[in-house]
């Protein structure tokens, strides 16, 4: 009289068969992933017992499937010697199926040389150094702002000696002797910082004198009247048309002094104030079209 099979009954190639049709079925409902299935299917091809087979399709829903597997006969709870022989299969698809989640889980988001390296990268370690924020002038039209660029000429050269120097309100322009060719001169380029100069030829007009040699809260205060003193209105003036120079100066009675000049251009006309170091008026230029 026959009996019903168990875990521990030898597989049959049939049976071997059967599985891969049903696995085939479960990658075609998209119970499986294209990696699972083939993971499965080659423990299937290999199975001894039924038992084995049975843990490769115990998690799939097997309704539809093209074929049926035999319904095995549970080992009684007290029977003497322990688990089935399909426990090591179990074991086996389990230990594959981690490794294999592992690995893809690496290729997403791995940032080592390999899915079994934990080494993180060194990148990515704390090193422990802090944030450094700079914070350099850029309303240079104001009393921190051009103290704030003569104090940068100091760090960046040693000194505020130069030929000419050109404020904006965000941006200046500097120029200072070529310590390589004394027939040059070097102009550099600031915001924020001074950039690599670029080198000119010098003129006899280029005398070098001490650009700093200014009072900066007077000229600041003229600046800020300046479309007003040169006879526009403060709001036809955008921030950016309005600019200073300091130069030397061209009175054979005042060597190594300097000369500033506040410009001042609009819609409406171009306007200028000449005013000594000291904050002296020396000449107004009304606005003109």
């Amino acid at each position: 009289m026959a009996t019903r099979q168990t875990a521990g009954t030898r597989a049959k190639d049939s049976d071997r068969n059967d599985a891969c049709q049903i696995l085939d079925s479960a990658l075609a409902d998209g119970q499986l992933s294209m990696e699972e299935h083939r993971t499965r299917v080659a423990l299937a091809t290999t199975a001894e017992t039924l038992g084995d087979l049975q843990s490769l399709l115990s998690d799939l829903q097997l309704a539809n499937a093209p074929v049926q597997m035999a319904e095995l006969k549970k080992p009684s709870p007290f029977k003497a010697g322990g688990p089935g022989p399909g426990i090591g299969l179990r074991v086996a698809v389990a230990g594959v199926l981690v490794v294999l989640g592992i690995a893809i889980g690496w290729g997403l988001y791995g940032n080592t040389t390999s899915p079994l390296s934990f080494t993180s990268d060194p990148g990515a370690k704390s090193d422990g150094i802090p944030a450094k924020v700079i914070t350099p002038p850029t309303q240079l039209q104001s009393l921190g702002g051009l103290n704030g660029l003569l104090e940068q000429m100091r760090q960046r050269f040693g000194d505020t000696m130069g030929y000419g120097l050109t404020i904006y309100p965000d941006y200046a322009v500097l120029d200072r002797p070529d310590p390589t060719d004394d027939r040059r001169y070097l102009s550099y380029y600031y915001k924020g910082g001074f950039d690599d100069p670029n080198a000119n030829t010098k003129s006899d007009d280029d005398v070098l004198v001490d650009l700093g040699a200014f009072d900066v809260k007077a000229v600041v205060a003229l600046l800020r009247g300046a479309p007003e003193t040169v006879g526009l209105n403060a709001k036809d003036v955008e921030p950016g048309d309005v600019n200073l120079s300091i130069d030397p100066t061209r009175d054979p009675l005042a060597p190594g002094e300097i000369t500033l000049r506040i410009g001042v251009n609009s819609d409406f006309g171009s306007g200028y104030i000449t005013l000594a170091g000291d904050g002296t008026i020396k000449r107004i230029d009304p606005a003109t079209d």
